[in-house]
Parts: structure tokens; sequence; C-alpha cells
């Protein structure tokens, strides 16, 4: 039995079966459409989400399976003082799959030890989104044809952003990358990212404005200030609108830069960019389906 607790998990040739799957489930979705009749996912999810949590149910329900779950903790016996190792205990009895979202980081993790089924990290605090990562990945793959040789901006809060911090982690195990880091001081990349890249020899360079960069970049990643993350109101409202992508700085770019952004959107993307060809959010939204039904199919050791 296997869990997805960090984009790690799987090596770069696994990936590369993966997101062929995903591929195929894309090209022929009637292929796939009874794969998981009978089985049974579960979603746990302890904070909100709309995106990940309706994603994974979406995926589950195109692959013929079922859904239970529930969509915050309050609604969850967690509100009674249950613990995740016994919630999970108990999950495994009903369902043979579970994705768990969790504002603890490594609850995810102590989940997994103790489960009889696959558990996927559907996100961990600050910590990790291997799933996002995974969406990620196969959306730049698929619309740029290759995982590597390319400018990538990260743009916004890369402090407490754990898409921006699972991507970093993923494609540094690709050749020819180079970042650049667009944030705020107070919102910067942390230390042991940069230590990181300095170890391997990857190229980075942190700056705070973006148009200063828009004409270098492949890939525009926009991430949103994130106000659950904050402890004091008043630094979010400060740093909330620090940047904002607009048809300005879009006639900045490479005419096939693409702009990805992990939504949901506040301000950061100003809504006059969605017509532009090269914003592939929603797209990336859409391949976020194909990725997670991909993952179960996998996890659940299942073949069509």
């Amino acid at each position: 039995m296997r869990h997805l607790m960090s984009p790690l998990d799987f090596t770069t040739e696994e990936l590369d079966k993966l997101f062929d799957l995903a591929n195929d489930i894309e090209r022929i979705p009637a292929k796939y459409a009874h794969a998981c009749d009978g089985r049974i996912l579960a979603t746990c999810f302890y904070e909100p989400s709309t995106r990940t949590r309706l994603s994974f149910e979406s995926a589950m329900t195109r692959l013929g399976g079922r859904v239970i779950g529930f969509s915050d903790a309050a609604s969850s016996s967690a509100s009674k003082g249950e613990s995740v190792s016994d919630t999970i205990r108990i999950i495994s009895c009903y369902a043979d799959i579970c994705a768990m979202r969790h504002p603890k980081e490594g609850a995810p993790m102590v989940a997994a030890e103790k489960s009889g089924i696959p558990v996927i990290n559907a996100g961990d605090g600050g910590h990790q989104h291997p799933t996002q990562t995974l969406t990620d990945l196969l959306t730049i793959r698929s619309l740029k044809g290759a995982l590597g040789g390319f400018t990538i901006g990260l743009c916004g809060d890369l402090k407490f952003g754990r898409t921006v911090h699972s991507l970093i982690n993923a494609l540094v195990r690709y050749s020819d990358i180079r970042f650049v880091f667009i944030s705020p001081e107070e919102l910067r990349v942390p230390d042991y990212i940069t230590e990181m890249l300095k170890a391997k020899g990857i190229p980075y360079e942190e700056v705070i404005r973006l148009e200063n960069v828009m004409p270098q970049l492949d890939l525009l990643y926009m991430t949103r200030v994130q106000k659950e993350r904050f402890f004091n109101e008043e630094d979010y409202v400060r740093l909330k609108d620090f940047y904002i992508l607009n048809v300005d700085k879009m006639a900045l770019a490479k005419k096939d830069m693409l702009v990805l952004h992990p939504l949901p959107r506040v301000n950061e993307i100003s809504v006059e960019v969605d017509n532009d060809p090269r914003a592939a959010y929603f797209r990336q939204a859409r391949y976020g389906v194909y990725v997670r039904m991909a993952l179960i199919l996998t996890l659940l050791e299942i073949q069509v």
C-alpha cells in the first residue's frame, strides 16, 4: 500500500507514467468511466476548500466511484476531540482511499501511519500541497511540451505559500530551470529553499518589482496573499494588493509565456487578463481533475 504525502514520493519516471495516464484520460475519458465501480473515496477536509475537494470528488465520480466525507472539522468528530489517528482508522473501515486536508503540518502523515487504506495529502498547513504540484507539473508539461528548459517566476506570498514550496522542490529535479522569486521583503521565500538551490547550483534571483522581470519569463506562477496564514490583520491589509497582474504588465511578457495560479484568486490577477490566451489558470484547474483521476487509479493499483 502506498500513500502520497509529498510530490517527491514519486520518482520523475513514475511522474512521467502518471502524467501519461492523465493525458490518456483527457483524450479518452469514456475508457475510464467505470474504472472505480464499487470503490469509495473519503474526503476528510479539516479546513475549507473548493477546488481541491471538489476536484477529488469530480475525479472519483468520473471514474465511476462514490464519495463520502466531511468539508470542515466542525462537521466531523474532531469537534468532539477525536484524534486524526482514530478518525483514519474508522475511515479505513468505510472507504478504499482517503484525501485529507488539515491545517496542522504533518497531520496527513500521522494518518498514513495508522491507515489501512492509501492516504493522499490534500494540503497540510503551509507545508505541502502535493496534488496541486502534480497539477502544476502536468499543466506545464502538457502546454509547454516538457518539464525543464525554462525560466519560471513565482510571485506573491512565497513565505507561506505551500503550493510554491512544493512546486520548487518538484522542479529542481528537472534540468535547465531558472527561478525568479518576486515578493515583498516580508513574504520572501524561506531560507531553506534558497540554501537548497545554492547547494544544487540552480540559478535564482529575488526581486520586488514584477515589471522588471516580465520580459524574461517563460512561466509566471501567481499566488494570493493568504489571509488565513497571517496573525496580524494590519500586515495582511498592507500586503494583500502588493501585486496585481493586468494587461499593461502582460504587454511586457513573451508571446508564449503562460500564467498559472493555484486559485482562488482575489485581486492579484485582473479579470481582464482572463481573455489573454496566455492565461492558463482555468485550464490548470481542469488538469487537476485528470491528474487526481490518474493518482487514484495508481494508488489503488487499478489498470485499465
